[in-house]
């Protein structure tokens, strides 16, 4: 039986087939949550300095280059190819733009050594979430408050947590990425959000008796 054109089972079929108007298509479609993955991935160093679009073209050229081998091996589906490829040239660029100082410096909010990239990019995000006018040094206690129990969560909560949330992801596609059982990543995402909610009603709390 076909399936209907536009379909990511349809642009699966045609992209195995080496087809690049089926590539185009997929990263038309896909294009805005693919555009939510860079902005939450990018090191805090380069915002404002990189377009996530510059990103993205890149990305799609890579696509475009790799497109013989999808459907070779295990194939996940077009959008999870395509993330995939995201994620590869948001590395490449971190390489080529901050070398080994990806973690260091230069950010507005601290992350150490040893923090992992989602951790650096949640934590980021969520101070993001306070605007109220708060000194730099408050700022910096609240943003290791954040850190810290950012860092506290389970490393595959957290994950699920960056998928779901912030890169807006299904639990389907959270569950294909990380490759764990789709209920397992329902039930782990609603102990992260839960855990979420309470590293930032902890961050309001302190802020108002500080």
């Amino acid at each position: 039986m076909s399936r209907p054109p536009g379909t990511d089972t349809d642009l699966a079929r045609r992209l195995e087939g080496g087809d690049l108007h089926a590539l185009a298509e997929a990263f038309d479609l896909h294009r805005q949550r693919l555009r939510c993955l860079v902005r939450f991935r990018l090191a805090d160093r380069l915002r404002g300095r990189i377009d996530p679009d510059d990103v993205l073209q890149d990305a799609y050229l890579a696509a475009a280059q790799r497109i013989a081998h999808f459907g070779r091996t295990e194939t996940p589906s077009p959008f999870i190819w395509l993330r995939m490829i995201v994620i590869q040239t948001l590395a490449d660029l971190h390489r080529r733009h901050l070398g080994a100082k990806m973690r260091d410096g230069g950010r507005e909010i601290a992350v150490p050594d040893g923090a992992d990239a989602t951790s650096a990019s949640m934590v980021i995000t969520l101070m993001g979430h306070f605007t109220s006018p708060i000194h730099a040094a408050a700022r910096a206690e609240r943003a290791e408050l954040v850190r810290q129990a950012v860092e506290a969560m389970d490393s595959i909560d957290r994950e699920v947590l960056a998928l779901r949330h912030f890169e807006e992801l299904t639990n389907q596609e959270t569950a294909e990425v990380l490759g764990i059982q789709t209920k397992a990543a329902s039930i782990r995402y609603v102990r992260a959000l839960r855990r979420l909610k309470e590293i930032l009603g902890h961050a309001d709390q302190w802020t108002q008796s500080g």
